[in-house]
């Protein structure tokens, strides 16, 4: 089954539906991106931070050592971690060390959000202690010294992650010399953002959708017994009933449909199937209509760490909190 791909601003091509690492375990995570390999998905999605590159690297180095599956054939992700915006090129390197490769297709900034590496622990006690926050100028530096890696082959392209419209404002308003290709968030019909959605189109700035099911299986710190749970929506139930699918592949669909990537993360062989059987999914004009009627607004990873001290969590979504 051929996966729909879209277009990035350099001209790449990028499955839009792709297989997320977050929240994977070691001796676990390797497995469930080979499976994933073997059964279709062609984008990867990885980040320092998730502590599993190094195994993903090993599966890389031996499905694409085999041959069955060319290393051209599969776009991958990476992400540049928060405590890292002063030593951009050794983290780069670090991650194309333990992926077991010569360069990455795209390289995000994880979030806007820098803490200082030799004071910050997680979660950060007392609030904020360790944080420094979103400076746009510190942007900008991280940005040319990523423009200096795609210069050198290292990246094909680079992008951002859990940027607000505010935020991508400011670096739009930098002399860029590599556009931004990317700006990778939490939507879901809960959090669709709308708004930021329409502004990236007009920028050419390709989104991936994050927690497209709500995350159930997010951190303790961003849960809260009185959540919403998506996947027991009435309005999702009742379309997945209709077209005999799961409420997973309702909410998969409905991303693809927005034409934005979509990102679905698990380490079970049957889920990870069924997720993918989400792109022989065509819902209807109604459905669509249905599923954008919800006036349920919930965003599940709120990043409410990532406060200083004089900050509320709404503070770091510059009024798209609950876009």
């Amino acid at each position: 089954m051929a996966t729909p791909a879209t277009t990035l601003v350099n001209g790449a091509n990028m499955p839009q539906f792709g297989f997320g690492t977050w929240l994977s375990e070691k001796k676990v995570v390797g497995e469930s991106v080979k499976l994933a390999l073997e059964n279709g998905y062609r984008h990867i999605d990885c980040a320092h931070v998730y502590g599993n590159e190094a195994e993903i690297g090993g599966v890389f180095n031996n499905i694409f050592t085999e041959g069955k599956i060319k290393r051209e054939d599969v776009f991958i992700t990476s992400k540049l971690w928060v405590k890292d915006y002063g030593k951009v090129r050794e983290a780069c390197e670090l991650t194309l060390k333990n992926l077991q490769l010569e360069y990455l297709d795209l390289y995000l900034i994880h979030l806007p959000f820098e803490v200082d590496p030799d004071v910050f622990s997680f979660p950060p006690e007392p609030k904020g202690h360790g944080v420094i926050g979103y400076k746009a100028e510190r942007i900008e530096e991280v940005w040319r010294e990523m423009e200096k890696l795609v210069q050198e082959g290292k990246l094909k392209a680079i992008g951002v992650s859990n940027f607000t419209t505010s935020k991508l404002k400011d670096l739009l308003k930098c002399p860029l010399e590599v556009p931004i290709a990317c700006n990778q968030v939490e939507l879901n019909p809960y959090c669709p953002q709308n708004g930021l959605v329409e502004f990236c189109e007009e920028n050419k700035i390709t989104m991936v959708a994050y927690s497209p099911l709500g995350n159930p299986g997010r951190p303790p710190l961003e849960k809260k017994e009185t959540d919403p749970n998506l996947m027991d929506d009435s309005i999702v139930k009742s379309i997945a009933e209709k077209h005999k699918i799961s409420p997973a592949q309702v909410l998969l669909a409905w991303g693809l449909k927005r034409k934005t990537g979509v990102l679905c993360k698990s380490v079970n062989e049957k889920r990870i199937i069924e997720n993918f059987e989400c792109l022989k999914v065509d819902l209807t004009t109604d459905d669509m209509v249905a599923l954008n009627s919800i006036k349920t607004r919930h965003r599940y990873c709120t990043q409410v760490w990532a406060r200083t001290s004089e900050q509320e969590t709404e503070d770091l979504w510059d009024g798209e909190m609950h876009a």
